[in-house]
């Protein structure tokens, strides 16, 4: 996976078997939610092996449904139009299942709350019965295909499908297929190109900033774009990305950044 500044981590039979040293080396929620001062290859590792040890994350020990994690993020605010049944399913993908299509927000919010940027990961027999068979791309090769995993979704008979990604071009591809039925959401951006960011304020509903200097430089050239946080913003870009924001802050009676409280980005932007 790509996880904590972008480092590259390999987990093994349950082991961490392999840490790059991140390219972000402060990041403001690891700070409040850890205490983690600097991004570091000990300190990335130490956090890995804590969601190891905490929720089986890679292992067959993986718990598959939890509350939120954190008051406010994506996982957050799609299990919540989960249950308000804005949305019919998501769309993610994860350790031990691949790309899946869910529809319980506990799940989703399991899988997806406290994990980071899975890049390849295989089959773990808990997790693919506790999803099912049927709602994985694959259950066999737990394979990773965002564009495949909405059309997967629409063939089930769901209306109204959010699906997260960190590829531009397989939200453009997403859009083109299947219009503004698909709510497409950007994660793990950190790295973006600029020419990348223009195309994703074009293409997405709703995008995390994670480290990203080129989506902020963006999202400020767009006035009408809904800012909500000041640590790692979330940008609701489209009317329907906006209400899904907006649902979710009402709930925690937040409302949207005001464009004048201080923010606190990670450092280095990147």
């Amino acid at each position: 996976m790509e996880c904590l500044g972008m480092s590259r981590v390999v987990i093994e039979d349950g082991k961490v078997v392999e840490v790059s040293e991140p390219k972000v080396k402060h990041c403001p929620l690891f700070k409040k939610y850890r205490g983690i001062e600097e991004l570091n290859t000990d300190t990335v590792r130490e956090n890995i092996e804590y969601r190891i040890s905490s929720f089986g994350m890679c292992t067959e020990d993986r718990v598959t449904e939890m509350d939120d994690v954190i008051s406010f993020g994506v996982s957050e605010i799609l299990s919540h139009a989960l249950r308000q049944k804005t949305i019919d399913a998501a769309v993610i993908a994860a350790d031990g299942c691949g790309t899946a299509v869910i529809t319980d927000p506990r799940i989703l919010q399991g899988m997806g709350g406290r994990i980071s940027g899975i890049c390849e990961t295989e089959p773990i027999p808990r997790v693919v019965e506790a999803i099912g068979r049927e709602n994985m791309l694959d259950p066999d090769t737990a394979e990773m295909d965002m564009v495949a995993g909405v059309g997967k979704a629409f063939s089930m008979k769901h209306r109204t499908v959010a699906v997260t990604t960190p590829s531009v071009s397989d939200a453009m591809a997403i859009r083109d297929m299947y219009g503004d039925n698909a709510v497409i959401v950007g994660v793990h951006t950190s790295g973006m190109s600029d020419a990348d960011a223009v195309r994703a304020f074009d293409t997405f509903d709703i995008i995390t900033a994670c480290a990203s200097r080129a989506l902020r430089d963006e999202a400020a050239r767009r006035p009408d774009v809904m800012v909500a946080g000041t640590k790692i913003p979330i940008y609701g870009v489209t009317d329907k990305g906006k209400a899904l924001v907006s649902s979710k802050l009402e709930q925690l009676g937040l409302e949207p950044w005001d464009g004048t409280t201080p923010q606190t980005p990670p450092e280095p932007l990147i």
